[in-house]
């Protein structure tokens, strides 16, 4: 993984100031003329609403020739293709529903084994999560429900899938995008004192701080994701995270519906948000913008001295968590 290169300080960068600067005078460019994604298939999970949808249509727009919609709803995926269908101004490429349970390992690695039988796959964008205003607990895991989506399964998904992405010999490397968000680098994460650190999202928090978690799930994310890049190779498969900044038009906060915290969110998410519109160009970018440097760059804390030891540390329990995936051996194959 080559050095990172800013033009300021990832805490700067990760700064409230450097956010609201994003979010009300921030400008996406647009994409290269001579994007052409013909021939190409991808697949966007959280694909039938809010940023998902428009990150799917963006890619159909470029001309892609593959299109899988990862989704919990068949009914659901099905109106989310006929809306894309009816969008496109040209013929568009196959459009095919794959039905996904972020909440269930079952159906992840059912899921990533459909994926490998593909004839190719280019690009898989992660872009499902989960906001969670009330503690819960998977029932199947026993860890919180935010960082069992947002991290386990994510993770879990991000590792099963990059045997598909691998580049063919004389081909590109595939592109993994993982939807993160600005809030990591706001993360307190006090739970990175315990020891064993992820054990403590299965005890019921002091104090529930939704928006808190829900930091902390994408903070785990991205050190998960920095770990992963230090043991790919960019020439494989190309990983990176994309932060689409605070969008108006998305699901992602509709646990929060008729509480104070979520009325509060809501309001202040339509006076500084930004379109779907724009965020998903943000993610398209991540997908099909930029050479091999993207790979594994991410938030403040990463590039902190206390972040080896602390990646090493989440590394080696998350491999214990998922072991039963045979994720190491993935990775080595991967790499090799």
């Amino acid at each position: 993984m080559a050095p990172p290169r800013f033009s300021i300080t990832p805490e700067k960068e990760a700064s409230r100031s450097q956010f609201f600067c994003r979010q009300l005078v921030g400008k996406t460019p647009p994409l290269a003329d001579d994007v052409n994604l013909s021939g190409k298939t991808a697949i966007v999970t959280g694909s039938n609403s809010g940023l998902g949808l428009e990150t799917a249509r963006q890619l159909l727009g470029l001309g892609l020739s593959k299109l899988i919609l990862a989704v919990r709803s068949q009914p659901k995926g099905e109106a989310a293709r006929e809306e894309l269908l009816a969008s496109q101004k040209a013929e568009c490429g196959e459009i095919e529903i794959w039905i996904l349970d972020m909440s269930s390992y079952d159906s992840i690695t059912q899921f990533a084994d459909k994926a490998k039988a593909l004839d190719r796959l280019d690009i898989a964008i992660l872009n499902a999560g989960l906001f969670q205003a009330i503690e819960a607990f998977n029932p199947s895991t026993g860890y919180e429900e935010s960082v069992q989506v947002n991290y386990f399964s994510s993770m879990l998904l991000m590792t099963l899938l990059l045997g598909a992405l691998k580049a063919k010999p004389g081909a590109q490397p595939g592109r993994m995008v993982l939807v993160s968000s600005d809030a990591a680098g706001w993360a307190e994460f006090k739970e990175q004192k315990s020891r064993p650190t992820l054990a403590a999202f299965k005890k019921k928090a002091e104090k529930w701080e939704m928006q808190e978690r829900y930091r902390t799930s994408k903070l785990l994310g991205q050190i998960y994701l920095t770990e992963l890049a230090k043991k790919v190779p960019s020439s494989a498969v190309t990983i990176d995270a994309v932060n689409p900044g605070f969008c108006y038009g998305t699901a992602l906060t509709r646990a929060g519906d008729g509480t104070l915290i979520g009325l509060v969110v809501n309001g202040v998410r339509r006076v500084i948000g930004k379109s779907s519109t724009v965020g998903a160009l943000s993610i398209v970018h991540a997908a099909v913008s930029f050479e091999e440097e993207v790979h594994g760059h991410l938030a403040p804390i990463i590039y902190k001295p206390e972040a080896k030891e602390l990646g090493k540390r989440l590394w080696d329990e998350t491999m214990a968590e998922l072991s039963f995936a045979r994720l190491e051996e993935i990775i080595q194959e991967v790499a090799n």
